[in-house]
């Protein structure tokens, strides 16, 4: 009977151990400045592709065209990795996103009060993600891998190697943003057809 206990026990265990990782709540005072967020993203098709010439494009560094693919192989790789990790991760990944769009725009460019509103209001959600968790948590010691990462985002530009830079649309750059967005604050997007998305490859990590 004792060895009938054990045995179920261990079973249980190892189903736990391989369940796939809980998507951390997202606080409910981020759900307001997140929806005005999306709000401004869904004019993005006007404001980065209208007014843009037909096939431009931005360089960017490579860690910063960042998928749902990615966010699904950051998990793969880094086990139990805590949803709050990779949200720090998607901040600093659209911070730069962002910058690079704003830089290459005149002035005058029809589409520069959008993308510097589009910025204020980003600083307002990460204004509030900060406010929404204790200050230890920014200073954990990163994954590994998350690290490595986050290095290379914040390196000099005149000191990333010509190999890691990458041509993107502002376009596609802001579906990132907004996708991303959802997956990793999908309480507050539970309906929308991005989270429909997210589910999916979600549904890759479970065993």
């Amino acid at each position: 009977m004792a060895t009938q206990i054990i045995a179920c026990f261990v079973v249980s265990v190892g189903l736990f151990l391989l369940s796939p990782v809980r998507v951390a709540p997202t606080p409910a005072s981020m759900c307001t400045p997140l929806k005005t967020l999306n709000d401004s993203l869904s004019h993005r098709r006007r404001y980065m592709k209208h007014n843009f010439p037909i096939n431009y494009t931005i360089r960017v560094h490579r860690k910063e065209v960042f998928k749902p693919s990615n966010i699904n192989s950051l998990r793969l790789q880094v086990k139990g990795l805590d949803e709050l990790v990779l949200q720090r991760l998607w901040f600093q990944v659209n911070q730069g996103v962002l910058k690079k769009i704003i830089r290459v725009m005149p002035e005058r460019h029809p589409s520069r009060p959008y993308t510097t509103e589009l910025e204020r209001r980003f600083r307002d959600v990460e204004g509030v993600f900060v406010q929404s968790h204790p200050a230890e948590l920014f200073q954990q010691e990163l994954p590994e891998t998350i690290q490595e990462t986050w290095d290379h985002l914040t390196e000099e530009s005149d000191r990333v190697p010509e190999s890691s830079w990458r041509l993107a649309s502002p376009k596609s750059l802001l579906d990132n943003f907004c996708h991303t967005m959802h997956c990793l604050f999908s309480e507050c997007f539970a309906s929308t057809e991005a989270q429909q998305d997210c589910d999916q490859w979600q549904k890759t990590l479970k065993p």
